[in-house]
């Protein structure tokens, strides 16, 4: 979620305030692991939260969950 000159947070504000972005999913991921980041992503508006290190696994999780897809292989 910190990025240069606009942070996650208010990008992720950004996309869901606009009617012709407010579609598009939004994952929080950051290396923080404070108390209450997942909280603020979804109050942010973001549609889940992940940390690094990423597990790959459980991030494709979390996007087939917010796509609404059956669980994909991966090879």
């Amino acid at each position: 979620m910190s990025l240069p000159v606009m942070d996650g947070w208010e990008a992720t504000r950004c996309i869901k305030s606009d009617d012709a972005t407010r579609g598009i999913s939004v994952i929080g991921l950051s290396a923080r692991t404070l108390s209450g980041d997942r909280e603020k992503a979804t109050a942010a508006g973001c549609d889940d939260y992940d940390i690094k290190p990423i597990e790959f696994d459980r991030l494709v999780g979390k996007i087939e969950r917010i796509l609404g897809l059956a669980k994909i292989q991966v090879r």
